[in-house]
């Protein structure tokens, strides 16, 4: 077992050890993050993903649905050489929010391999995604609350938050050895 694969089977547990931490850390960051905050969660980013591979693991691709913009109906629709009225007829559907989302799930362009078939043309929200890598991510913790529970990745940058800013001694974080 792959150390992806090892942190994927401990999440639900490390949720359930970590998620009270992490929601007053988050909390009061919202409020007021450092201005090395960024910086930090980038470097985390970095240090995470040195060690997780995404394609042992398409938790994303299975069990959430990204919002789709018109651009990237564009870019998928060229990807896949056609037309955006026929791809969008075919994969596409329209959520409770008025959102574009795939029709189906898991992603209908998710090979078995964990591989996404139109990589190069996926939308947005699959490129961003755990949105670890973003600036200003004070402003999408919210989002990784949520992204905690099917993400390996954004599980371990958020405990190394909790270490960093919660004021939480280290050794209530459980972590992976």
């Amino acid at each position: 077992m792959n150390k992806t694969e090892e942190l994927l089977e401990n999440l639900e547990q490390d949720y359930k050890d970590n998620i009270v931490s992490i929601k007053k850390t988050f909390k009061k960051l919202r409020k007021k993050a450092p201005k090395t905050f960024d910086y930090f969660v980038q470097e985390k980013h970095d240090e995470v993903f040195e060690v997780i591979d995404c394609l042992s693991c398409g938790a994303c691709c299975k069990e959430l649905g990204p919002r789709i913009t018109d651009w990237d109906i564009r870019q998928m629709a060229k990807g896949l050489k056609m037309k955006p009225a026929k791809f969008t007829e075919q994969y596409i559907k329209m959520d409770e929010d008025d959102d574009f989302i795939f029709n189906t799930m898991p992603c209908p362009f998710l090979m078995p391999d964990n591989y996404c078939m139109i990589y190069d043309h996926r939308p947005k929200a699959c490129r961003e995604y755990p949105h670890t890598e973003s600036r200003r991510f004070s402003k999408l913790l919210h989002i990784t609350e949520e992204n905690i529970k099917i993400c390996p990745a954004a599980m371990e940058v958020s405990k190394a938050i909790v270490k960093e800013f919660g004021g939480v001694p280290e050794k209530i974080i459980r972590t992976q050895k």
